[in-house]
């Protein structure tokens, strides 16, 4: 498998009256807006970050585009891309893992750290849900992410069919399963992460998830529409990917968005007015925004 390595750069207007807290956000950010992007794994750098990502995902339109909404006026990002030494550049990630978090009544953890909820709460309050990631984005500890999770604890799922577009590790369509939903069905463009997401369904016991590889096109191969529809994916890539994905949803069912700023929702609710889905609802941390859409 090859990849490319993207050095992102951390530009300031006052390099040396920027705090060091501020800098380490600016990284932060940068992972987390890149792994929207298909960048798989980071690595700090004296000047900012290095990304790593397949060669068949690299888009350098959808990275100046998703730069240029960088949510810190006083930092600028310039990047240069190169081929990189072909290895797993996501080892040191899957080695080292995440810390455990708990969103709700779900704690999330990896297989690392093995204390599982019951270690936390043992009156089995919480559902466990194991993430082992292998090269795939979606731990659960992203904004985006959590507000989804927290989303799908609120909504009646019992017996609902639900569509995870872009499913990464699988761990909306796992959180799905555990909140009652009967049938999942995820599709992703990365191999890794349809192998990734059957892993990880294996691990949690959540034997109705089905997974396939492919872009949104894979959607024509089915047949059945959808109670609930998830996509956590990059502006471009859902404004792009909506309206064939809103021919998949029943009439009286909800889409879940969410990997976008706050200031992207004006494009967004415009875009999606035109296919007949309406804002119900939305929540913003951080600036990151999660929406909840249904028919006109």
């Amino acid at each position: 498998m090859k990849y490319y390595i993207t050095h992102f750069d951390i530009h300031t207007e006052n390099a040396a009256h920027e705090s060091a807290e501020t800098i380490a956000i600016a990284k932060d950010l940068i992972a987390g807006i890149m792994g929207e992007c298909g960048y798989e794994s980071f690595e700090e750098t004296t000047n900012g970050v290095d990304g790593y990502i397949q060669t068949n995902l690299y888009d350098e339109e959808n990275v100046n585009g998703t730069l240029e909404y960088f949510p810190m006026d006083n930092i600028h990002i310039t990047f240069t891309t190169e081929d990189a030494e072909d290895k797993n550049w996501n080892e040191t990630w899957e080695n080292t893992g995440f810390e455990p978090i708990t969103v709700g009544n779900i704690y999330i953890h990896d297989t690392i750290h093995t204390s599982g909820a019951n270690d936390i709460l043992p009156d089995n309050s919480l559902i466990d849900i194991t993430i082992d990631t292998k090269q795939a984005f979606g731990t659960g500890t992203h904004e985006t992410t959590k507000m989804i999770v927290e989303k799908l604890q609120g909504i009646e799922l019992n017996d609902k069919s639900v569509l995870d577009c872009g499913c990464g590790t699988g761990i909306l369509s796992i959180v799905a399963a555990k909140c009652g939903a009967k049938d999942i069905t995820g599709y992703d463009i990365d191999e890794w992460s349809v192998r990734n997401t059957l892993h990880n369904a294996n691990i949690n016991n959540t034997e109705n998830i089905k997974v396939k590889l492919g872009d949104v096109n894979v959607l024509d191969s089915i047949n059945e529409s959808f109670d609930v529809i998830l996509a956590n994916i990059n502006r471009n890539i859902l404004i792009n990917d909506m309206p064939k994905i809103r021919q998949k949803l029943k009439s009286d069912g909800i889409v879940i968005i969410s990997g976008f700023y706050e200031e992207d929702v004006p494009t967004i609710e415009d875009n999606f007015r035109k296919l007949g889905l309406v804002c119900m609802t939305k929540k913003t941390t951080n600036r990151w925004t999660m929406m909840v859409l249904g028919n006109k």
